[in-house]
């Protein structure tokens, strides 16, 4: 096969242990050698200082966990690194070692038989921390409410059954008393309830008519001092996010043109997939790399499961929830083909089709920095 890289090395990483595989040629001959070094900071060191000296210029490493991390962001910019899919560059079976593993990835790299990964700029990198760490603080905020409706719901307080939100304002407000003395009175209900909640007044005052014992008390006190700290945490990652977004204001003002897409939704998609579409080429590529795009499994003339592809999961879910939220405009094109497929797929796989047409729409939109248009649906 031809060469393409003459000069590279594979890594094959540990948590405690990088092995290295360099090739080269010299005087028509290719020249092996192999070394391991650690993985602290001074190990990282010796190893780059190993591939100066060899004069390598390509690398390549397979995503394992987390530790190719910093391995990558310290060689970043000496080499042009390659980041492989473990699952697409395995080792031939019965001759699997950690020496045998890099010297695959490093011949597979010679010949340009690794493709790579995409692993965004740094500040998107940075972006994307915090985007995921924001999902997760919100699952978690999620789970203490409902811990608290649990409790209620078991001492026989439906207030529940009667206010949609019990975590809106005057919901929070009938909280606090309740937390304060253990019960609400008819005089401190007037003065917890907010908007249009006043005309279910007396229907919220029968809800609460049970007592809360101590220990129910300290079993939602415990709850929502997590809660407020939640709340304060999460308002602290919005500020840095909003921070990292300053460069790609544009992107998001486009983004926020398109229905169903908020200021956080918009956040997620330049974190997860950046703003160079150049790097996936076409709108398939990109869906198949969200894991939008239908599965392929042939065999003997049978068409079998077409189930999605695996993929991005963060990208993924965040344009299945705008998916969800563009439903709801019926007098939209999206909307209207959305209905249209669930009334004869079910609604799961149209909000999967609509999440990936709802993709190839921003793909355009970023690429060709214009603002969202109605597409013309049959």
């Amino acid at each position: 096969m031809d060469v393409i890289y003459p000069r590279c090395a594979g890594l094959d990483i540990h948590s405690e242990t990088i092995v290295a595989c360099a090739l080269w040629e010299e005087a028509g001959q290719i020249q092996k050698e192999i070394q391991t070094f650690s993985t602290f900071s001074k190990g990282l060191g010796d190893l780059l200082q190993w591939l100066e000296e060899r004069g390598i210029t390509h690398v390549a490493m397979e995503s394992t966990g987390v530790y190719w991390k910093p391995v990558f962001a310290f060689l970043e910019g000496y080499f042009d690194l390659t980041l492989a899919n473990p699952q697409r560059i395995k080792n031939v079976p019965g001759r699997k070692t950690d020496v045998s593993d890099a010297e695959w990835i490093a011949k597979l790299l010679r010949h340009g038989l690794v493709e790579k990964s995409f692993v965004p700029p740094a500040d998107i990198r940075e972006l994307r921390d915090l985007t995921r760490l924001r999902k997760k603080w919100i699952g978690q905020l999620v789970s203490e409410k409902n811990r608290i409706q649990k409790v209620l719901e078991s001492t026989n307080i439906k207030l529940g059954t009667v206010i949609s939100d019990i975590f809106g304002v005057s919901g929070r407000n009938i909280l606090a008393r309740l937390l304060e003395k253990g019960y609400v009175d008819e005089a401190d209900l007037e003065e917890c309830l907010r908007g249009r909640v006043k005309k279910k007044k007396q229907a919220i005052y029968d809800s609460l008519l049970d007592t809360l014992t101590e220990h129910d008390l300290l079993l939602i006190r415990l709850s929502w001092k997590h809660i407020t700290e939640l709340e304060s945490l999460i308002d602290k990652v919005d500020q840095h996010i909003d921070r990292l977004l300053e460069p790609y204001q544009q992107e998001v003002e486009l983004l926020m043109t398109m229905l169903g897409v908020k200021k956080e939704t918009a956040a997620v998609v330049i974190a997860e997939m950046g703003t160079d579409m150049s790097v996936f080429e076409t709108p398939p590529s990109l869906a198949s790399w969200t894991g939008l795009s239908p599965g392929n499994h042939e065999s003997a003339g049978k068409r079998k499961s077409t189930r999605t592809t695996k993929g991005n999961p963060h990208l993924r879910s965040a344009l299945c929830e705008a998916a969800w939220a563009l439903s709801r405009c019926r007098n939209q094109p999206l909307a209207a083909k959305f209905w249209s497929l669930a009334a004869r797929r079910g609604k799961k796989k149209a909000l999967i089709a609509t999440a990936r047409r709802m993709l190839t729409i921003i793909f355009c939109m970023i690429s060709r920095k214009e603002p969202f248009r109605q597409p013309q649906l049959n």
